[in-house]
């Protein structure tokens, strides 16, 4: 909890105590439904939290926005940008159910009233969204594929309306066919060993009526 303080030093006392909870959160459920390796589990703030909200400091999200998390698994990155931004709004989806109940018993359990889940493929979600998040569910042609049409018109933010993903190792090739993307390296955010080829992409796409 210390490491995300160290990088955050803003939260207020909620955000503290929400973040705080979710270790015991996260290990209580895992017992009942593996979502997050034994591995991750110890190392829950370094491998989930940390990691993403990188996300967050990328980009701060204003009040009202709208985002939606594909492929959340057990809640990352959206339950930890959730608690960053409580007056954003967040949409999380996973087409496995036992996942999307685990992030259920945890919103609940940390009180968020900011958040909303599906089971369902995220092709299957209607509405409109300032930016999409993910954590690596595919590569980004199959990606931006899946998420055509859900794009806001207006823009409200620093970074134009799209993508936010966070991906490791090399991208290159994976990136060749789109120009506009940006890639951030979250070693030059943050210090941790386990950061040095983690990424954040964004990928600026446009609305389509």
């Amino acid at each position: 909890m210390e490491l995300i303080q160290r990088y955050f030093p803003e939260l207020t006392e909620t955000q503290i105590a929400q973040f705080s909870k979710l270790e015991t959160l996260y290990q209580d459920w895992n017992l009942k439904i593996n979502v997050v390796s034994r591995k991750d589990i110890d190392e829950l703030y370094l491998r989930h939290v940390l990691h993403s909200l990188g996300i967050a400091k990328v980009q701060s999200f204003l009040p009202d926005s709208k985002l939606l998390d594909v492929g959340t698994g057990g809640g990352f990155p959206g339950i930890p940008l959730a608690i960053m931004f409580p007056d954003s709004q967040f949409h999380l989806v996973d087409s496995i159910a036992k996942k999307i109940k685990v992030v259920d018993e945890v919103v609940t359990g940390l009180g968020l009233t900011n958040v909303k889940t599906s089971h369902s493929r995220v092709e299957d979600i209607n509405g409109q969204f300032d930016f999409i998040v993910s954590r690596a569910v595919a590569v980004m042609p199959t990606f931006v594929h899946w998420v055509k049409g859900k794009i806001a018109k207006t823009q409200r933010h620093e970074l134009k309306n799209g993508i936010l993903y966070l991906k490791g190792g090399d991208l290159t090739e994976e990136l060749q066919t789109y120009q506009t993307a940006t890639i951030y390296n979250l070693s030059d955010i943050y210090k941790e060993d386990f950061f040095e080829t983690k990424k954040v992409v964004h990928l600026p796409l446009k609305y389509r009526g």
